[in-house]
């Protein structure tokens, strides 16, 4: 499937549809909630949260929330940190995750970023083998919680 995606400010008036964007059952472990990422955002102003719902027409379909040119510090990866992805479990395997990063490589490089790093938990159903496909290369590091840190060289 050819993803027409496009990201969208999240306002009082789509905030409810956005956060009732859920992964499938047993992923949870692997990405939190769009609730949960607004909560993150809020209790952590200087990991400099940017974050948008993706849409497909008029129905939310995903959630992205990056780190965005930060100072990096003790917890704190980045200038650029892909902070959260998810997909609805209804839309997944259709190539939005893939959209959605087009899109935020993008919008990443015209601010001048040379490299997006992301963490994940290995293990099956990890979205570590998603990442990889699209170029990430683990760094070998892991973070504060044990999640495996990769990186995407943004270069042209």
């Amino acid at each position: 499937m050819n993803a027409q995606v496009r990201l969208v400010e999240v306002t009082d008036a789509n905030r409810d549809a956005v956060v009732a964007v859920r992964v499938r059952s047993g992923q949870e472990r692997f990405v939190a909630s769009v609730e949960r990422s607004f909560l993150d955002a809020r209790e952590h102003p200087e990991a400099e949260p940017w974050y948008r719902a993706a849409y497909d027409g008029d129905e939310p379909v995903g959630f992205v929330m990056l780190s965005w040119n930060l100072t990096p510090g003790p917890g704190l990866l980045g200038p650029y940190f892909l902070w959260r992805l998810l997909i609805g479990a209804p839309h997944q395997g259709r190539g939005y995750g893939t959209a959605i990063l087009d899109q935020v490589v993008d919008l990443l490089r015209a601010d001048g970023a040379t490299e997006l790093l992301t963490s994940c938990v290995p293990g099956d159903g990890s979205p570590q083998p998603f990442y990889l496909r699209y170029g990430f290369v683990p760094t070998g590091e892991t973070d504060e919680d044990g999640e495996v840190v990769l990186r995407l060289d943004l270069g042209c």
